[in-house]
């Protein structure tokens, strides 16, 4: 039995709530359990130097977890870990958009956890594709673009899955997390095409089977995810 009650391939209750932030074109509040993440694009109307002239867009991340998010009193700054971590979304959500079909316009995705347990990478990944996909139909509804289809690709989210006392389980809380045998974090289109797997083996190595069935779990999970996605933007 898992803390929660869950079944091993049941995800946390989702909750995605539009529109949280008054002045970004496009944001969403996701609450994964206990963990709530804030996810803004803010748009702009110009690209990176390299970019300039080329005719496409860019897509760029920051994360950052506020000082009490967690158990004790964390400092601002995001240190190696924290930009790690951007880098990652910043991939994720560049595979959701076309940027050639975006023009010359930069988008900027900001995800700060509000509270954190367990899982804040991933849910910063599902929860800043709502708000990429709120901020392409907001320039659409604007007339700079003619069609949100265009620039947006399949919806991009992201589980944890790991193995605790030799179970499968997806979608880990901290509690869980922390003592993990296998600890992987998968990123994945809604057409079932991976983006990034992230795994490490705690303690003892694990067989290319486990990664095999981690991955199919891994999958289920993002359905569910991408089914809430769909909802929040409909």
């Amino acid at each position: 039995m898992r803390p929660d009650g869950r079944r091993p391939d049941e995800i946390r209750p989702i909750e995605i709530i539009t529109g949280f932030q008054k002045h970004a074109e496009g944001s969403a509040l996701i609450k994964q359990g206990d963990t709530w993440v804030l996810c803004a694009v803010s748009v702009e109307n110009n690209v990176p130097p390299f970019l300039v002239g080329k005719g496409q867009g860019w897509l760029t991340a920051e994360y950052a977890m506020l000082p009490r998010a967690t158990h004790t009193r964390s400092k601002r700054d995001p240190g190696g870990r924290g930009k790690e971590i951007q880098r990652l979304i910043g991939r994720s959500l560049r595979a959701a958009v076309d940027l050639r079909a975006l023009g010359e316009r930069t988008l900027s995705v900001d995800c700060d956890v509000l509270q954190a347990d367990g899982g804040t990478r991933t849910a910063s990944i599902t929860g800043a594709w709502v708000a990429l996909a709120l901020a392409v139909q907001r320039l659409v509804a604007d007339g700079a673009l003619a069609s949100a289809d265009a620039v947006l690709r399949p919806p991009v989210a992201a589980i944890s899955v790991g193995v605790i006392d030799g179970e499968i389980r997806v979608d880990l809380p901290y509690a869980e997390d922390s003592r993990a045998d296998v600890d992987l974090n998968v990123v994945m289109t809604a057409d079932g095409k991976l983006i990034e797997v992230q795994g490490t083996a705690e303690g003892e190595p694990f067989a290319r089977s486990d990664l095999d069935n981690m991955l199919d779990a891994a999958a289920g999970g993002i359905r569910q995810l991408n089914a809430a996605q769909l909802r929040a933007v409909s």
